[in-house]
């Protein structure tokens, strides 16, 4: 009876957030064992720093940690060199082995800044797939049909489309099932986007005599723009070696309605219920939604950094939001200049601000552009090298800029 409560109580954690778990039923079954269970993630090191995006399932496998499961983050050295081809509509550029390393080292570094290092199994999967040799990839690729990788939504597109597909691209998938294999997962985590590859896990294991893993998905983080996938690629991201001005900052941007999305995938301090108790009070008028925001901002910067550094950082927000505080906290970004300088509108596009010369021109117009802190109005307004400030759009977009004359 001791064992069916526990193992409600945690399924009930493990579930908050998850997008689908496959098979549901197995996974509470599983829990009632009263052993570890394994836990598995891959993370293919195809950029040199994780992001708050990959935080989704990497805070989902520090729950599972904490109710005393072993965690595997595997680094996929080997499949990072095929190139996932999940979302893509053409063939990945795959990285060299030097890329890889690269990228790997830094996310061995980053990955403790959520997971208990000492409850924490770290493996590569070249570990398995170096000590393969071609007749061994061969028997693996003999595994399953063309027909069946064309069931795959991205594949199935591209080929009705008439665009490439390489052979290595079909293997892909089974490469990644296998690590399952190799690893003896009990469970596979993965966004909602590796569905495909996280089923063909549970086939391998099946084939290889295991008892298939259990598929939970964990929806896709958007990032600071509201309409992505958080990616490195669309500038879009908040990374966690980032400064802690940087964190807050970015998070502070992001809309009222995706505020929810992050509190329930991102946050420990705010709970399920607490935040059905915030979204009650914004819509009754009794809090604003900058402050649960600020809450937010203010807990991961706690995460990456520390407490200290977390509090220093919404005093700089602060600093410029309400023009009554050290706007020196802020990082300072350099934007190269013509000799003659650039005009205002020009200016907030180079630093990141405004989309476009257009939009900067409108808000402009909307008396919603300030230097510091001084409302500008006039298009001509240009400013020269040697110039530092701070630029700001609305309430939530602005820079620390300086100035450098091109060469």
């Amino acid at each position: 009876m001791r064992n069916s409560y526990v193992a409600t109580a945690s399924f009930d954690l493990i579930a908050r957030g998850a997008d689908e778990i496959l098979k549901a039923d197995e996974l509470q079954l599983r829990l009632q064992l009263g052993r570890p269970l394994r836990i598995k993630a891959g993370f293919d090191p195809t950029a040199p720093d994780l992001h708050i995006g990959h935080t989704v399932l990497l805070n989902k496998m520090r729950q599972f940690q904490e109710l005393g499961h072993t965690v595997i983050f595997l680094i996929g050295d080997f499949t990072g060199m095929i190139g996932d081809p999940t979302g893509k509509n053409v063939t990945r550029k795959p990285l060299t082995r030097e890329d890889v390393a690269a990228n790997a080292r830094t996310y061995a570094e980053q990955v403790f800044k959520v997971l208990d290092r000492d409850k924490t199994e770290l493996r590569f999967n070249s570990e398995w797939f170096g000590q393969m040799g071609a007749a061994d990839m061969i028997r693996l690729a003999a595994q399953h049909t063309v027909a069946r990788m064309l069931e795959r939504d991205d594949f199935a597109k591209r080929y009705a489309a008439q665009q490439p597909i390489a052979i290595h691209e079909f293997l892909y998938p089974l490469v990644q099932g296998y690590d399952s294999v190799a690893l003896q997962a009990d469970v596979e985590l993965g966004g909602t986007d590796q569905k495909f590859n996280l089923l063909m896990g549970r086939a391998l294991q099946e084939q290889h005599g295991q008892p298939p893993q259990i598929v939970l998905t964990m929806p896709l983080l958007e990032g600071i723009d509201g309409v992505q996938k958080m990616s490195k690629s669309l500038g879009n991201t908040i990374g966690i070696n980032e400064p802690a001005i940087d964190i807050v900052t970015k998070t502070m941007k992001i809309g009222d309605e995706l505020m929810w999305k992050w509190i329930e995938l991102l946050s420990f301090e705010i709970g399920i219920e607490e935040a059905k108790r915030l979204q009650g009070e914004i819509q009754a008028g009794s809090l604003n939604p900058r402050d649960v925001k600020l809450r937010l901002a203010r807990e991961l910067a706690a995460r990456f950094h520390d407490a200290a550094i977390a509090e220093t950082a919404v005093a700089g927000w602060h600093a410029v939001v309400r023009g009554d505080g050290d706007t020196s906290l802020l990082p300072l970004q350099d934007v190269v200049v013509p000799t003659e300088g650039l005009r205002i509108a020009a200016l907030l596009t180079a630093a990141g601000i405004t989309p476009s010369n257009a939009e900067a021109t409108r808000k402009l117009k909307e008396r919603a552009v300030r230097v510091d802190g001084q409302v500008v109005e006039d298009p001509q307004t240009s400013f020269a090298p040697g110039f530092k400030g701070v630029l700001q759009v609305g309430k939530r977009n602005f820079a620390r800029v300086r100035l450098i004359r091109s060469d």
